[in-house]
């Protein structure tokens, strides 16, 4: 739904397209999610006994309704069709509806889906227009196939940890599951371009994805640098904030507060703050000189605080920005003026507030108050419309 959707003025580019997600956790989940915001009717397809397993993965031990506050995260939009999977008659109602479906995504382990009789090869000759998503660890071949293919393992596979922290630190990992986040993302490129191909062509594909692939992915600036010089970036001393840029970038502790320094050049930071010693240094030797001029830089901008710095910099247009901490974004009118989050509406009566789609089209906000389903909530009524077969769950 849209905010001019209510007016009956908009219909959402996906609108009509039918996603059946057989997903857990958060990759496959994530790409459904934004399918879903996108106006597509997502239906996840879950086991009658446990469902998505993401539903018992809590995150700061927060639940809502029985289910962990992350799976109404990450499901919001959504509908849920429960079937067991290793019952012929209701594999057969399965693949009745993956005739009438446009897209099936999956992140089940390599071989799984093949194995109920619902791989590419078989889903394929029940609906030749089917887009076939399929999102693994490490790829389906090959010696890491069967590798586990959860989020911190794959950050550690791809040398991202050592992206982030100062020189002394440990391997750092992102404080998010990047790499299902940014999977699933991929996947929804993936999949429209996919989308696109079939309404040319009438042929269904096939698409695949890792997450070790996505992070690689991610990457290709620093990794593009290694592949040329043969050289690990190293990570900077003092106040890290990107292994491949010179001083000053990084971020400043204050008198009180942080300051963020982007692009600055030496000379210009220098007038600026009049720091004792930077004087000596010219722009030229930001990188082969970089952790000696930010650790002068940190000293001296520890002896006022953060908005005084703040006002000498941007007066001067310099590259600046204080730290927030979300509670003070929030109340950022800039923020606000993106409206940026959106109620949505529980079974129980109660509500919660999360993110809304981030994409505008024509104007339009992408918002819907649709709670993530209640485990097998739609499937009779998905019986009745699909008319599939043993209509009583």
């Amino acid at each position: 739904m849209t905010e001019n959707n209510k007016k009956g003025t908009y219909n959402p580019p996906l609108k009509g397209v039918v996603v059946l997600e057989f997903c857990q956790y958060l990759s496959g989940p994530s790409a459904g999610l934004r399918l879903a915001d996108l106006g597509a009717r997502v239906i996840k397809i879950e086991n009658p006994n446990k469902g998505d397993l993401c539903r018992i993965l809590p995150i700061k031990n927060q639940w809502v309704g029985g289910d962990s506050l992350l799976f109404h995260t990450i499901n919001r939009n959504k509908e849920s069709y429960t079937a067991n999977l290793k019952s012929q008659e209701e594999l057969d109602g399965i693949k009745n509806l993956i005739k009438k479906a446009d897209v099936l995504i999956h992140n089940f382990r390599p071989g799984v889906m093949a194995k109920l009789g619902l791989g590419f090869d078989e889903v394929n000759k029940i609906n030749p227009r089917l887009v076939f998503a399929e999102i693994s660890g490490y790829g389906n071949s090959g010696p890491w196939a069967k590798k586990p293919g959860q989020d911190l393992l794959v950050q550690a596979m791809t040398g991202l940890m050592y992206a982030s922290g100062d020189k002394d630190n440990a391997p750092t990992p992102f404080g998010l599951a990047i790499g299902d986040i940014l999977c699933g993302l991929q996947m929804v490129q993936g999949i429209i371009a996919a989308l696109i191909y079939r309404n040319r062509s009438g042929k269904g594909v096939k698409i695949e994805l890792s997450l070790f692939e996505s992070l690689l992915d991610f990457q290709f600036e620093s990794l593009t640098t290694f592949f040329v010089s043969g050289k690990k970036p190293s990570r900077s001393a003092v106040n890290n904030a990107h292994p491949l840029l010179g001083a000053p970038y990084g971020i400043y502790e204050c008198l009180e507060g942080h300051i963020a320094i982007a692009m600055v050049p030496i000379e210009n930071l220098q007038e600026t703050i009049a720091c004792p010693g930077l004087d000596n240094y010219t722009q030229e030797m930001v990188f082969t000189h970089r952790d000696e001029i930010k650790a002068l830089i940190a000293d001296h901008l520890k002896s006022r605080k953060a908005d005084y710095w703040l006002t000498l910099l941007r007066e001067k247009g310099l590259w600046v920005m204080d730290l927030k901490d979300w509670k003070r974004m929030r109340a950022e009118e800039g923020y606000q003026k993106m409206q940026l989050e959106q109620d949505v509406n529980l079974d129980n009566g109660r509500t919660i507030t999360t993110t809304r789609c981030p994409i505008l089209i024509d104007k339009n906000r992408l918002l819907s108050s649709k709670s993530a389903p209640l485990l097998g909530k739609d499937t009779d009524r998905i019986k009745v419309e699909f008319k599939l077969k043993n209509l009583q769950s």
